[in-house]
């Protein structure tokens, strides 16, 4: 796989887009810049200062698909046309009150009714945060005891989730469950793997989601497909490195306890690689999407596909990367005839200021990825630029 062809990277972005890319990757490459932009952000936020319109424009409209589903609908096709799906991913987090957990259900239930009539969209995904409490879900996965109003509380948000898996088998979407910080991937893990036996038994229609850069997760995934292989219902798998390394580590070093993120990046590295080969060995009881920006994983994952004599575009076998990081992955992947989603954030601008905070604070924060995408967007202005001229 070659991934430096900008020229496919970019087809889709005009000479404004990618001059507003550069000048964003630029701002996001300085770690003092981000860390007071984000307090300065917040503070605004807080005030209700009317900066809104200013996000919306800028870092919002370059990793989001829009406020609505409907306003997707520009993107979806953008994608599409380039053989490339989208996971609609309403990125409302960390929701307070019922009120909330129900109006994210049903909004969550819309993308997968509207991705079924979509042939742009392979698949739904969701936070179990955006429909259940941290806190209940934290005293689950630790078997700490639950008041009896917990308990109910926790009996709902598992009628959320089946609400939701039974809606994805039902309009035929697979739906892919998004995971969160250790203290809460437990219990997450436990509905998960409910859900997966009750759905998957013919194929794999629910996806839980493995981080790989845990010390603990590939015991853990060797052990589900096992356990999966003697009742008899199949695995569907996104994996993924992680995104909460820094809050990891510190929760770990505050309480006193070994943190359970990997403290190298060889080491989240090879964690990942040897999962995917896991999973490529495992493939008549296993579907899996390859959720990575790394030109590496991908590269291997590609190379053995077509080594071991599978279709390129075999649907056991996804990659995926966020919408408006690593075109140069996703589109050299796509023309290759590998199957290829992006996930496509959307929601209102202020609900979805955590995410966008925390992509910034991830391309500082992972080594060279900013200064990748600052020069493949220079390469390709001049690229364009040369042939303006000639």
């Amino acid at each position: 796989m070659d991934f430096s062809n900008t020229k496919v990277a970019f087809y889709n972005k005009s000479n404004s887009e990618l001059r507003m890319a550069k000048i964003l990757f630029q701002t996001i490459q300085n770690p003092n810049l981000v860390k007071v932009g984000k307090k300065l952000l917040q503070f605004a936020l807080a005030l209700r200062l009317p900066i809104l319109w200013i996000i919306r424009l800028t870092v919002f409209k370059h990793f989001c698909g829009g406020r609505t589903i409907r306003d997707c609908q520009k993107q979806i096709d953008l994608l599409h046309q380039s053989g490339i799906g989208t996971i609609l991913d309403f990125s409302v987090e960390s929701s307070d009150t019922t009120e909330d957990y129900e109006r994210n259900k049903k909004e969550i239930i819309e993308t997968i009714k509207f991705g079924a009539s979509q042939p742009g969209i392979p698949f739904a995904v969701f936070k179990v945060t955006a429909i259940a409490s941290n806190k209940v879900l934290e005293k689950v996965g630790s078997g700490t005891a639950l008041s009896e109003r917990e308990s109910r509380n926790f009996e709902r948000a598992r009628d959320r989730v089946d609400e939701i898996c039974k809606a994805a088998v039902e309009h035929k979407v697979p739906v892919l469950i998004d995971a969160e910080e250790s203290w809460l991937q437990h219990a997450i893990d436990m509905l998960a793997e409910m859900m997966m036996e009750r759905y998957n038994q013919d194929r794999a229609w629910i996806y839980t989601t493995i981080q790989l850069y845990r010390n603990d997760k590939l015991g853990y995934l060797e052990e589900l497909v096992i356990r999966a292989k003697s009742a008899g219902y199949k695995v569907g798998l996104k994996l993924v490195r992680g995104a909460y390394m820094e809050k990891e580590h510190d929760r770990a070093e505050d309480k006193g306890y070994n943190s359970p993120v990997f403290r190298e990046k060889l080491s989240s590295d090879q964690s990942f690689n040897v999962g995917v080969a896991f999973c490529l060995d495992n493939l008549d009881h296993v579907a899996f999407v390859s959720g990575t920006h790394n030109e590496d994983s991908c590269k291997i994952l590609a190379d053995e596909i077509v080594k071991r004599g599978l279709a390129k575009n075999d649907p056991r076998i996804y990659f995926s990367q966020l919408l408006g990081m690593s075109d140069h992955i996703s589109y050299n992947l796509s023309k290759e005839g590998f199957n290829v989603a992006k996930y496509v954030p959307y929601g209102p601008v202020r609900e979805v200021m955590p995410y966008l905070i925390r992509r910034a604070e991830e391309n500082t924060s992972v080594a060279g990825q900013t200064s990748r995408e600052l020069q493949l967007i220079s390469m390709e202005l001049k690229r364009r630029n040369s042939a303006t001229a000639s």
